[in-house]
């Protein structure tokens, strides 16, 4: 595989993950506002299909960073992985904050598929998880700067 694949998949996976984020985020206000609180099966599918793709773009991303990227190794042999914000932010803070956030969408998930009523803990861990997303994710390079 060559590093310019794995990097326009990544870029792929993202603009479907900022839909299917942003149907998540619907789903979950229309749920919390909602009359009943019952979870709706928009939910449970907008947080199913979020997560699953979320994942792979995890994996993408991880495969990527490890295997394929000639700036990560570059960044290590140098010492300069965490002096650099650019390069830490892009090699160190980017994929945690992503693994975090996946992470909390695995736990949202089991929620939804186990319960039948929602609660406010789950919307806050739903919002913390897309706003760590919203925080790491790479706008500038994904819309051009």
């Amino acid at each position: 595989m060559d590093f310019n694949i794995m990097l326009q998949a990544h870029r792929g996976f993202a603009y479907l993950i900022l839909l299917l984020a942003a149907v998540f985020i619907v789903a979950l206000l229309v749920t919390m506002f909602g009359y009943s609180g019952k979870i709706s099966k928009l939910l449970r599918k907008s947080t199913l299909f979020t997560m699953i793709f979320f994942h792979v773009q995890a994996l993408i991303g991880l495969v990527m960073l490890f295997f394929f990227s000639p700036g990560f190794k570059n960044a290590l042999d140098s010492g300069t992985l965490m002096s650099d914000s650019v390069t830490r932010n892009t090699y160190v803070e980017h994929p945690f904050a992503m693994i975090v956030s996946a992470v909390l969408l695995t736990i949202l998930n089991k929620k939804f598929k186990t319960n039948d009523k929602l609660q406010m803990s789950w919307v806050i861990m739903g919002f913390i998880a897309l706003a760590l997303m919203a925080w790491a994710f790479q706008w500038s390079r994904l819309f051009g700067a």
